[in-house]
Formats: structure tokens, sequence, C-alpha cells
């Protein structure tokens, strides 16, 4: 019995605007990345990289040994290779939103892989009603909106409906206190990622400029399923303050070892909310929960104020991946953020 081929991927291509049509959103993907930056980061360096694939396959070994993805012949075994299953993981997330509103997910990158930096403005944003902003970008390369784009992101949120999304990554050892770096490290447990390896300079720059108390910090290990490996355990969520309904029917974001917590950085935010919270593995010390913490800020929301008639959220990009898992919880989110405001 014969299957269906996969559709062909094409690369190289212009985007087409997407019409607005009432009750089906248009969701767009903005990743904050400079591809070559990333890419091309010095191997013997330590910390603030991501891994090349071929670290990746030795940590993880045997999960990467197929063909498709060990031969160099088949698959990039550099820091580019690892770069590529994000997008690769991020397809089933399109594709869902995609059979839900009739709507393609483009992805575009702040620098793409040929070099042709795309700033965040009315090419991006005029066709779209939900901006996903992955934060993705570490510090050291250094990237940050210029005042064209903090102005586009403004008239953005002044359209009535619209929606940003915030997946600002983790912030592993900011602390310049090497014992606490390594506490860190033993905390989240993951070979993969060093020292320190702090991302979203883009995103927090932008949050700055909008005035909207909201930042990533470190990078928290989710507590588990009694008796599992990596069965997240269930958010804490608090229904009566998500009332667009966007986690009906979740109860569960997916695993990963190293999730940010979206710290509410004034005393006067009466317009952020707090829409879920993730459990703490406390097995493992860390000064988050040495400060008596046991769940961090996993879903924030920011609500309109002023002249911003549209929303901000934060929820970390790895919530729209299925490198780390995927579950029918995960889904029913991302299908909530198609359909609902």
């Amino acid at each position: 019995m014969s299957t269906a081929k996969p559709a062909p991927r094409s690369y190289n291509q212009v985007h087409s605007a997407r019409k607005y049509s009432s009750g089906r959103r248009r969701l767009t993907i903005y990743n904050t990345w400079s591809f070559p930056a990333e890419a091309n980061r010095n191997v013997a360096d330590l910390d603030n990289r991501f891994s090349t694939m071929t670290e990746v396959r030795r940590v993880e070994w045997p999960h990467w040994e197929g063909r498709e993805w060990s031969d160099p012949m088949a698959f990039q075994q550099s820091i580019a290779g690892s770069l590529e299953l994000f997008f690769r993981a991020w397809s089933p997330f399109q594709q869902t939103v995609t059979e839900a509103t009739g709507h393609a997910v483009p992805v575009f990158q702040r620098v793409d892989q040929a070099g042709v930096k795309l700033p965040l403005d009315e090419r991006v944003l005029a066709d779209t009603d939900t901006l996903l902003l992955f934060g993705l970008d570490h510090i050291v390369t250094e990237q940050a909106p210029g005042p064209e784009e903090v102005e586009a992101i403004r008239e953005f949120l002044s359209r009535e409906g619209t929606c940003l999304i915030v997946g600002a990554h983790h912030e592993v050892g900011a602390s310049t206190d090497m014992e606490i770096r390594e506490q860190e490290y033993l905390h989240h447990g993951d070979a993969l990622v060093p020292r320190q390896q702090r991302f979203a300079g883009f995103t927090r720059a932008l949050m700055k400029a909008l005035d909207i108390p909201v930042e990533n910090r470190y990078g928290l290990r989710p507590a588990v399923v009694a008796g599992t490996r990596n069965q997240i355990a269930p958010l804490s969520i608090n229904h009566e303050l998500d009332t667009h309904g966007w986690l009906e029917g979740v109860s569960t974001f997916n695993f990963h070892k190293h999730l940010p917590h979206y710290a509410i950085t004034s005393d006067n935010a009466k317009s952020v909310h707090v829409l879920a919270k993730q459990p703490i593995d406390t097995s493992r010390p860390h000064p988050f929960i040495q400060e008596g913490n046991r769940e961090f800020n996993a879903m924030v929301r920011v609500l309109p104020e002023g002249k911003r008639a549209g929303e901000i959220i934060f929820v970390d990009s790895t919530v729209f991946s299925t490198l780390f898992g995927g579950t029918e919880s995960l889904r029913h989110f991302w299908h909530n953020l198609a359909r609902k405001r």
C-alpha cells in the first residue's frame, strides 16, 4: 500500500501576502537570530553558541545515527545542521495552523542563510494577526531592533485584534559566580547547553522599548510525573484570567530541560497576568528554588493598555516545536492560538 508523499519544500521564495478573512487568523513566525552569526560561531568557544550536529549526535547517541542525520553527504554536521533541526521541528505547528485557518504560516529570519536581512516592518506585519517572535538569538550576536522596528511593532499592536507572542528562550549562567553557573548546569542536566547560554537580546530590547515589564530568566528543569523520565508535570492554570480560552483543553506543554521563567519586573504591572505556571524539578538545586520558588511563570499575558489594542503573550519558543517531543495537549494549544483571538 503506497503512502502519500509529503509536499515538496522550496527555498528562496518571495512571500505572497495573505488576505484578511474574518475568523481565520494569519500567524507569522519571525526568528530573531542571524543565521550566519549563529552558524559561524567559533566551535572552540565553550559558551553562548549552539551545538554542532556532531556534538548533538555524540551526546544523544544513538538517536541521530540514521543516515539522514549522520551522513555528511545527507545532512550538515556543523552548527548550521543543528539550526536546521529547528525548521523541521516547527513544521507540525505550521501544518496544524494552516489546517485550522487555511493560511500558510511563513517563517522569517532576521538574517537568513543567504545573509539577507529582514527588519521587522510592514513586509512582515501587514498581513499578520498573530506574530510569533522566537527569541533564539544569543545575546553575544548583538541583535537589537532599530527605532523604525519598535515603531512598526507599536503600529501593529495598535490594530484591534492583534497578538504578539514573545518566545524568548532561556538565560542560563547570567551570574559571574562560577559556582552558581555550575549549579544551574547541574540543575538542567543537559550536556549540550554550556555553563553560560544567554538568549533573546532582541526581544529584551524590544520589550524595554515598549515598556513591557516582563523578562526571560534562568533555564529551569520542569518537574515530571512520578515514575516517568520525561512526562512533564501538569501546568497550574488560572482559567479565570484566560478569558480568550487559549488554554482550553490544555494540561501540559512539552518537556524541555531548561525553560525560561518570565519574570514580572515591576510591582505596578496591573495589566500583566500569569496564566500558567510550571512546577520545577526541586530535586536539583537552583538559586531560583533556594529563593523559595516551586513553580515558574510559563505563560504570561499583557493586557491591552492605552493605544496598544493588541495583546502580548510570553511563552517559550520550544512550545511550538516538536524537537523536544509533542503531545495532544500541545496541539490543542496550537489550535486555540490559531482560532481564538
